[in-house]
């Protein structure tokens, strides 16, 4: 039990996952703005620092051949080639934070996720972000006006194969509306941290209650 009254916890790892334009990166966005007790994870890069970005904070910037050091180490939860780069989790930084307390928040895709349930397992809490609709998506897609309408096609192809992952997840969330979806995740966020395998403190806790 801490000075304060609370009961200890163990942090937990709360995945986001969604297809390309479901929402996922606003909801992490809004989630970390609005909740100080969890950060997001960092992830190690192989790829080259861009202007405005923090060595810590945005990547853990490592060359080809120290990211292979950490492979060969088991230095990652996981780790996957993206077009010409490498990205994967350091464990070292999240199994900190868990120890602390603090929450970590990963937005990453099925592998990734499946990556980290066979590490972490009892650690993990996963929820999977659904569009409303195909025709939403879609929608949503072009209206980033980032992609070309050849780029949308793809990404929407795509999507499907990444949906069809969704039973692997504890959770899913429809994000019709940003506020209730973040609401959506609130709840269960709040729920499994009081799950009792978190509460390290709560055999001390009782044995207070209970003195005679």
């Amino acid at each position: 039990m801490s000075n304060n009254g609370e009961i200890r916890r163990r942090g937990l790892m709360l995945v986001l996952s969604s297809p390309s334009g479901a929402g996922k990166s606003t909801l992490s966005r809004a989630l970390l703005a609005d909740d100080n007790a969890i950060r997001l994870s960092v992830s190690a890069t192989t790829r080259a620092r861009r202007p405005g970005e923090t060595e810590g904070k945005d990547y853990f910037f490592v060359s080809p051949a120290r990211f292979e050091e950490m492979v060969k180490a088991d230095a990652f939860f996981e780790h996957a080639h993206v077009f010409d780069h490498r990205y994967g989790t350091p464990k070292q930084p999240v199994v900190d934070a868990l120890r602390a307390g603090s929450d970590v928040l990963f937005d990453i895709d099925w592998q990734g996720t499946q990556q980290l349930k066979e590490q972490a397992r009892d650690d993990l809490v996963s929820i999977f972000i659904l569009p409303p609709s195909h025709d939403e998506l879609e929608r949503r897609l072009k209206a980033r006006a980032q992609d070309t309408d050849e780029v949308v096609t793809r990404r929407m192809a795509k999507a499907a194969a990444e949906i069809s992952h969704w039973p692997e997840y504890d959770y899913v969330v429809v994000n019709r509306d940003v506020k209730r979806a973040l609401e959506q995740i609130k709840a269960i966020l709040e729920a499994e941290r009081a799950r009792r395998t978190r509460l390290v403190g709560v055999g001390d806790f009782v044995a207070e209650l209970t003195k005679s």
